[in-house]
């Protein structure tokens, strides 16, 4: 009977870490599909018009849709009019057309839009709205809630740390609140 109880023990404890384990290649599309049926990959993921995961570490590649997770680190690749959506915290690098962060970013965002929260890196992109705290933001336009550097043609902050330079720099701190060519704090 021992035996019985500790095989039965031993199964169950194996089981439930293949369960928790994550999967190395994993392909998601809408609806929460995902094969292998699994919340975490460690390794490479291909998403298709939406394809949605609590944590990737690793690659991954949005097709025609959005790539969404909770917890990203490593790269995210938007392919063919792809993008990515990142709710908590993503460390490393996001370049699709559209990458979207809710949360904390260390790492480059670099794409034709970049909707974001707080950036430790730097936003390179044609529209960089933030609704946080960014450390560098290059592009056409470029909105933050508080910024250390801006570089573009219209830049916009409420808090600017560091410098503006474009044709039209504006920051609710700065030196005037409007100026063109540069502006910086007062």
């Amino acid at each position: 009977m021992k035996k019985i109880v500790n095989a039965v023990a031993v199964t169950s404890a194996l089981i439930s870490c293949a369960t928790l384990a994550s999967s190395p290649v994993m392909f998601s599309s809408v609806n929460d599909f995902n094969a292998p049926d699994n919340t975490q990959v460690s390794g490479v993921r291909l998403a298709a018009l939406h394809g949605k995961v609590d944590t990737l570490k690793g690659v991954d590649f949005s097709i025609v849709g959005m790539s969404e997770t909770n917890t990203t680190t490593g790269v995210n690749f938007g392919l063919f009019l792809g993008g990515s959506k990142v709710n908590q915290e993503m460390t490393g690098a996001s370049l699709g057309i559209f990458n979207w962060n809710e949360g904390l970013t260390t790492g480059v965002n670099l794409g034709a839009v970049n909707v974001t929260n707080d950036v430790k890196g730097a936003n390179v992109s044609f529209v960089n709205y933030s609704k946080g705290d960014t450390m560098v933001d290059v592009g056409a336009v470029n909105f933050s809630n508080e910024s250390t550097v801006q570089v573009g043609f219209f830049n916009k902050t409420a808090k600017i740390e560091g410098v503006q330079v474009g044709i039209i720099n504006c920051a609710d701190n700065g030196f005037l609140p409007c100026f063109p060519i540069i502006n910086f704090a007062k």
